[in-house]
């Protein structure tokens, strides 16, 4: 049965930093483009970021752009996420999602789902 686990969450300052990892398993995910989303406390989920399934082409919610970097190792079949100069508003549950085709990433309309991973950030 595949699965998608996601780790590296935690609490942290403001201006730290984070590494989110999501370890994939039961299938291979080479050939599935990826992303991460978060859900902040009252709020609906939203997207974060979206690889395609080479790596070759990423793209990132504005509120993230220029701090946050999605990576996917397909050898290892782990998707990550650096996030840097962390803020407050970052605080949500990050979640990790595959599909086959990148538009369905992209709505979020994904096939698979990791459980999620927790970041607090503090001020």
């Amino acid at each position: 049965q595949a699965q998608l686990v996601e780790s590296g969450g935690g609490l942290v300052q403001a201006g730290g930093s984070l590494r989110l990892s999501c370890a994939a398993s039961g299938r291979t995910f080479s050939s599935y483009a990826m992303g991460w989303f978060r859900q902040a406390p009252g709020k609906e989920r939203e997207f974060v970021a979206v690889i395609s399934a080479s790596g070759d082409n990423t793209d990132y919610a504005e509120s993230v752009k220029g701090r946050f970097t999605i990576s996917r190792d397909n050898a290892k079949n782990t998707l990550y996420l650096q996030m840097n100069s962390l803020k407050p508003e970052d605080t949500a549950v990050y979640y990790c999602a595959a599909d086959p085709l990148l538009r369905r990433v992209f709505r979020m309309a994904c096939a698979y789902w990791g459980q999620g991973t927790q970041v607090a950030v503090s001020s």
